[in-house]
C-alpha cells in the first residue's frame, strides 16, 4: 500500500499574520479572502515617508504571497485624504541637504509600486479623500478605484517643484487620454469625483456613506473568480503599463534625484513649510540675474580673492570660509 506523502510547505512562501510585523505606518489587516492596507497617517494627511514605503512593500508582498488573500484593498485612515504624496517635512529635512538620498527613497518607491502592480491578484483603490501627487499615483498602481462622492484627484508637482515622473506622467495618458493627462499634470487643478469618473480615473463614484458597501462588493466579485486566470489576465492588461514604466522610470530617479537640490524644488518646499505662495516670477527672474534655476545660489564659480577658496556660488558676497568681499559683488 503507497503512503501518501504531504508536499513540504516553505514557511517564507506563505503569508503571515498582521499582527507579527509590527507596523508603525499603516494599519494591515486579513479577512475574508481580504487583505487591507491602511496609510495610518491622518494628522499629515496620510503623507507617505521612507519607512510608510518599506512597510507597504512587506505587506503587499504578504498578500501576494498568501493564498488565502484574492483580493487587495488599498485605503486611507479618516475621512479627509486618501494619501497626498510625498511628507514634505522629511523631504526638506533630508533631501534638500543630501541630494543623493533622493536616488534611495526612489528606488523604495518605485519597489513599491513594482510589487502593488505585480501582486498576481486584483487590488482595489479606496479614494475616502484627498488623492494628491504621489497619492494619485498608488490609485493608478492599483487596478480598481472607487472614490467617495466628495473627494478630489490631483496632481501638484509642476506648481510644487517636482514632477509626476514616477507612474502619473506614464500611466495619466494610458487611462485619461492624452490631452486630458495634460491638463491634470500641467493645470495641476482639482479633478472632482464625477469629473474623474467620466474621464475614466476611478470606476466609480458613490455616496461617502456607501463607500465600504461598494468597495466589499467589487472585492467579493473579484473572489468569485479563477485566481490562476486572474493572474494571468492582470499580467497581460499590465502590458502598456509595464512598458511605459520600464521604459522611463530610472531615467526619472536620476532626474528627480539631480533636480531635489534645485533652486525650484528648494522654492516649493519651503512655501510649503512657510505655508505662503510661491514666487513663481521671481523664479524667472534668477535667470536675468545671472542666477541659475539649478542652484540654490546660482553656479559654483567664484573663487575668493583672499584665501583662494574655489567653488564658491555666484550669488554670495562674502567668502564663506574668510568673510572676505568677493570681487564679483
Amino acid at each position: 500500500m503507497m503512503t501518501k506523502v504531504q508536499p513540504e510547505i516553505n514557511p517564507a512562501l506563505q503569508g503571515q499574520t498582521p499582527e507579527s510585523f509590527g507596523f508603525t505606518r499603516i494599519l494591515y489587516e486579513k479577512y475574508n479572502g481580504r487583505a487591507k492596507i491602511t496609510l495610518n497617517r491622518p494628522e499629515i494627511y496620510n503623507a507617505f515617508d521612507y519607512q510608510t514605503f518599506k512597510e507597504m512593500t512587506q505587506a503587499v508582498q504578504d498578500a501576494s504571497y498568501d493564498d488565502q488573500v484574492a483580493v487587495l484593498i488599498l485605503t486611507g485612515a479618516g475621512d479627509k485624504a486618501f494619501c497626498t504624496g510625498a511628507d514634505l517635512k522629511e523631504q526638506s529635512q533630508y533631501f534638500l541637504d543630501r541630494p543623493h538620498d533622493y536616488w534611495k527613497w526612489m528606488g523604495a518607491f518605485i519597489d513599491l509600486h513594482d510589487k502593488l502592480r505585480n501582486l498576481g491578484k486584483p487590488s482595489i483603490a479606496r479614494l475616502n479623500g484627498m488623492v494628491v501627487g504621489g497619492g494619485n499615483e498608488l490609485n493608478m498602481a492599483c487596478d480598481l478605484a472607487i472614490a467617495a462622492d466628495d473627494i478630489y484627484i490631483r496632481q501638484v508637482g509642476a506648481a510644487r517643484g517636482s514632477v509626476a515622473a514616477a507612474g502619473a506622467t506614464q500611466w495619466l495618458p494610458l487611462i485619461v487620454g492624452d490631452r486630458r493627462a495634460r491638463e491634470i499634470l500641467w493645470l495641476c487643478e482639482e479633478i472632482p469625483a464625477q469629473k474623474a469618473l467620466e474621464w475614466g480615473l476611478v470606476n466609480q463614484v458613490v455616496p461617502r456613506a456607501k463607500l465600504d458597501e461598494a468597495v466589499e462588493a467589487m472585492a467579493q466579485k473579484l473572489i468569485n473568480k479563477l485566481p490562476e486566470c486572474m493572474r494571468y489576465t492582470k499580467q497581460q492588461t499590465n502590458f502598456w503599463r509595464d512598458l511605459s514604466w520600464g521604459l522611463t522610470i530610472n531615467h526619472a530617479r536620476d532626474w528627480l534625484t539631480i533636480h531635489s537640490a534645485s533652486y525650484e524644488t528648494f522654492e516649493g518646499t519651503r512655501a510649503f513649510v512657510e505655508k505662503r505662495p510661491i514666487d513663481y516670477e521671481a523664479i524667472r527672474q534668477r535667470e536675468a540675474q545671472d542666477l541659475s534655476r539649478e542652484f540654490l545660489w546660482g553656479p559654483n564659480m567664484q573663487t575668493c580673492p583672499s584665501c583662494g577658496t574655489d567653488f564658491l556660488p555666484l550669488a554670495f558676497q562674502h567668502c564663506g570660509v574668510c568673510g572676505h568681499q568677493l570681487q564679483s559683488n
